[in-house]
């Protein structure tokens, strides 16, 4: 079974002090008008690291109220996208230039390995704003021919200010996500951070500050979804929300979207995304690739291949592969480098992903390898494989967000279709074979936002991001991010005595 690389103590990482909690706002740190704080808590302990500023639903109005003058009023939304790029790649050089702290702050915060952010999370964050910071000078429309006797274009404008839900799960990827393409459009913003993980969000907005991001036009506001974050998505003044977070608080921010000023709405929700494998596949890459799919970031990705389909020939074969490498994953702490895997977020993750497990017992599944705690401190669980599962069980309809796999066997191509598409959502899938033929076929009749063939987490800049049916609708990443905070214009007028149209 996995253990603990460090025996199950946290480590003696130099952990660097702790120097936002407060509200930023206007470009300015400050309390909460409530005067309330709350805490956020260490998952390799279960400890209180500090104490962050509630913010409340007046908080959000004077962060709204700061959004508006800014975009109404102020330099960000009217300077050349020139400028704005300039003052973007400026904020991803600090970034850069603190990616240790930074790291330790997603790690102590989230329970993300803090190597992995030192190599990935971070440096990717700075290539996410220096990509959109790229496209801020090209934003245009289109000159049009119109019917009749008119010259015709379009422009394209920012939407106004946006309000920002991001997950606890990546808090580094989901801050930049959402913030570098609505700043390249020149839109003005209020974001709040999951109460789980506020800490690099507030870092991000003292750098922005740094780099010379006007007063106004990023503000962030840690509180609570019931609190701030329903004020953000009802607010009169807000003119596009962008969550992403569980299907269960899409369809509240929908509805608060459609009560109030029928502002725009951006989903990225939950999954339960396929793997499948078919018999031509390299069984031992593949079964790298499947593990993989399921325990990155503890299992805490909406995009986890948490069902996996592997055709019958190779199924025995590939079973006993995939046993044997999970019970050589290695869970430990976050600064151990030689952890793969971290803590889950907090308790209330930890016992959630546990309940499940005994669940999926309860059920008839059989259990092949781990569905424990690992250590007695921390929030920490072994890589968990369930066989002999059935479409209808819960492990298998059910989002778990955690490193637990549901492993299916299949016929033919047009069974492992059906499978796959047999779950209310569709924001991943991933397919394994050497067939271009079964590659075409099953990536098109996927409904998924994205099908990963022979790789998985493939992401990128410019790889448009976001799920088909209840798994949301909108794009983060690639241009169509960039688009999605931009709204189009027609602007026509008469022609007269023109020798041609």
């Amino acid at each position: 079974m996995a253990a603990l690389s460090n025996g199950g103590q946290a480590s003696s990482f130099n952990i660097p002090p702790i120097k936002f909690t407060k509200l930023f706002i206007n470009g300015q740190f400050v309390d909460s008008l409530s005067g309330k704080e709350f805490e956020t808590i260490d998952p390799r302990t279960g400890e209180v690291i500090t104490k962050i500023a509630e913010g409340g639903k007046e908080d959000i109005d004077i962060a709204v109220k700061a959004a508006r003058v800014a975009f109404d009023h102020g330099p960000w939304p009217r300077m050349p996208g020139v400028e704005r790029a300039r003052i973007m790649m400026k904020w991803a050089d600090l970034i850069e230039q603190n990616i240790d702290e930074i790291a330790a702050l997603d790690a102590i915060d989230a329970g993300k390995l803090y190597h992995y952010c030192k190599v990935g999370d971070i440096p990717a964050a700075a290539a996410t704003i220096r990509y959109y910071a790229g496209a801020a000078d090209k934003i245009h429309g289109e000159v049009l021919k119109a019917s009749g006797k008119f010259h015709a274009y379009t422009l394209l404008e920012p939407v106004g200010v946006v309000g920002h839900i991001i997950p606890w799960n990546f808090p580094t990827t989901m801050f930049v996500a959402k913030v570098s393409p609505s700043l390249a459009a020149g839109c003005t913003m209020v974001l709040k951070p999951a109460e789980q993980t506020p800490l690099s969000a507030l870092y991000y907005a003292h750098l922005a500050k740094l780099a010379g991001i006007p007063d106004g036009v990023l503000n962030v506001v840690p509180g609570f979804g019931r609190t701030a974050g329903a004020a953000i998505s009802s607010h009169m003044d807000i003119d596009l929300v962008s969550f992403t977070g569980s299907t269960e608080v899409g369809r509240e921010i929908m509805r608060s979207a459609a009560s109030s000023n029928l502002k725009q709405v951006s989903l990225e929700l939950g999954g339960k995304s396929p793997v499948i494998v078919f018999d031509d596949a390299d069984v031992n890459k593949a079964a790298e690739l499947a593990l993989l799919g399921i325990v990155f970031n503890k299992g805490e990705i909406c995009v986890a291949g948490s069902r996996v389909l592997v055709q019958e020939g190779i199924y025995d074969e590939f079973e006993k592969k995939l046993v044997e490498k999970a019970k050589a994953w290695v869970v430990g702490d976050p600064f151990d480098p030689k952890a793969q895997q971290g803590p889950q977020v907090d308790k209330k993750q930890f016992e959630k992903i546990l309940s499940y497990i005994e669940i999926g017992k309860k059920e008839g599944a059989t259990l092949l390898t781990g569905g424990k705690r690992v250590g007695d401190k921390g929030y920490y669980i072994e890589p968990t494989i369930f066989s002999n599962v059935k479409e209808d069980m819960r492990i298998v309809q059910e989002e778990i967000f955690g490193p637990v796999m549901a492993l299916m066997k299949f016929k033919t191509i047009d069974d492992a279709i059906k499978i796959a598409n047999s779950t209310k959502y569709g924001l991943a899938s991933g397919i394994v074979t050497k067939s271009l033929d079964t590659a075409n076929t099953v990536s098109r009749s996927l409904r998924a936002g994205i099908v990963w063939i022979n790789c998985y987490f493939a992401f990128g800049n410019d790889i448009p991001y976001g799920g088909y049916k209840m798994s949301g609708f909108g794009r983060d990443f690639g241009l169509e991010a960039l688009h999605k905070y931009l709204q189009v214009k027609s602007v026509v007028t008469p022609i007269y005595n023109s020798p041609w149209l």
